[in-house]
């Protein structure tokens, strides 16, 4: 029977096969013959956390790299071939992993299968590709974060103010110094220790048949060398046992602004503890009916705009611990940040004393199940959950699980996760405006 407090939700139905090839490589496949199109994923268990100590920004320069060509592909080769079949591509760096992707016409998967092979045997690392990507990164840094009003807010700002130890803490997009300090030798050493086979998965969904599929994988990415996947350090932190605050002037921003988090349980060791605080971080702060937005923006308008998720880059389901709860706002010209925080407190303290609405748990969940069910609809997007789940999991079928583990939360539960919101265990970064003139 199923109490006003649930929601239905089934798994999602698509399929999922998974292998191992004696390399090591972890393979995910999902057709969908009812498209006509086919993504490919390639994630590496590496990101910015686990990037060397003094090499800032190394992992998302790397990422760079391995666009530069590679043994049977020339510099812009790989674009030109994807683009040329009617394709697209991208790569990105993330905290906990790398990935580099495709979407194209079904006919033209072998021809990305190969593409990804070939510079998973190793892209072309030369002196002048390097120094090239330094200067493209530092470029990056100075559009998105240096020029930018609220530049790198909060993802570059609020872990700083969290966090203790250099893989959680430090600057993602890196130091100008420290990218400087880049050798070959740093590059080639952090290829062969993160780039090999058994620390990647390579995902196929769309349409395809399994079996020729299977016959091009193995053809393709059966002789990359074995190299196995280095041991996870573990970057795990104590809890907070006193706030924290911090603050900074941005010059370019009009108004000011205010980020807080606060821990949450391991979202993979502790998947049952950690969806609470997603359903919780859509009941504060997703839609007019939201507990924060009708609080600070309609009826106090202590803020003007609001937004609430777990993971600083926005990435509840692909992310290790330890990780966070972010709320962050815009508040109007002299606005009172403590007042905000205050509020929010406030807020938070009641969902935890009062517990929820009628109706209203079922409606959160609703909303975050259609969004899940409708950016699974995207083979790009499907392609790039089952790659991370796999990496970050262990097990691709956890991305099939989610909206129904997420239609399982119960209000008990999301009042527990409200009750650990407390003012003792939050980190907030503020930013004090220096363009509202």
């Amino acid at each position: 029977m199923i109490t006003p407090e649930q929601v239905d939700i089934p798994a999602t139905a698509f399929p999922v096969e998974q292998f191992r090839l004696p390399n090591g490589l972890r393979v995910v496949l999902s057709p969908d013959r009812g498209v006509p199109v086919v993504g490919v994923a390639v994630v590496y268990d590496v990101g910015i956390r686990l990037e060397p100590q003094g090499r800032s920004g190394f992992a998302h320069l790397f990422e760079h790299m391995m666009f530069q060509g590679s043994a049977n592909v020339a510099k812009l080769e790989h674009m030109s071939y994807v683009q040329g079949s009617g394709g697209t591509l991208n790569g990105s760096t993330h905290l906990d992993y790398t990935d580099y992707y495709e979407m194209l016409p079904s006919n033209a998967l072998e021809r990305a299968l190969f593409l990804e092979a070939d510079r998973m045997r190793g892209p072309a690392i030369t002196e002048e590709n390097l120094a090239n990507q330094i200067d493209v990164v530092k470029e990056e840094i100075r559009v998105n974060v240096l020029n930018r009003p609220y530049g790198g807010f909060p993802w570059l700002k609020l872990p700083p103010v969290m966090f203790d130890t250099f893989p959680n803490n430090h600057d993602g997009y890196g130091s100008f110094e420290d990218l400087e300090a880049a050798t070959l030798e740093d590059a080639q050493t952090f290829f062969d220790t993160y780039y090999a086979a058994g620390n990647a998965v390579l995902s196929v969904a769309g349409d395809f048949d399994v079996a020729e599929a299977t016959a091009m994988i193995e053809r393709h990415f059966g002789d990359v060398p074995a190299r196995e996947a280095p041991v996870h350090p573990g970057i795990g932190e104590p809890d907070l046992t006193a706030e924290r605050r911090a603050s900074y002037t941005d010059p370019r921003a009009p108004l000011p602004a205010i980020a807080a988090a606060w821990r949450v349980p391991d979202p993979v060791r502790d998947l049952g503890g950690y969806l609470p605080y997603v359903v919780l971080a859509e009941l504060l702060t997703d839609g007019d009916a939201s507990r924060l937005v009708e609080r600070l923006i309609q009826r106090d308008r202590s803020a003007t705009s609001l937004s609430g998720y777990l993971g600083f880059m926005g990435e509840p389901f692909a992310v290790r611990d330890p990780t966070a709860l972010v709320l962050q706002a815009h508040l109007p010209p002299g606005g009172d940040v403590d007042r905000l925080l205050a509020t929010v407190d406030e807020e938070v303290a009641r969902i935890a004393s009062d517990g929820l609405a009628e109706g209203e748990l079922a409606r959160v969940k609703a909303r975050i199940a259609l969004h899940l069910l409708h950016e699974d609809d995207s083979v790009i997007n499907r392609v790039l959950r089952l790659a991370t789940s796999a990496a970050l999991h262990g097990d691709a079928r956890v991305a099939r699980e989610l909206p129904r583990r997420l239609g399982e939360v119960t209000a008990e539960q999301v009042v527990e996760a409200a009750s650990r919101l407390v003012p003792h265990r939050r980190a907030a970064i503020e930013v004090i405006a220096g363009g509202a003139a």
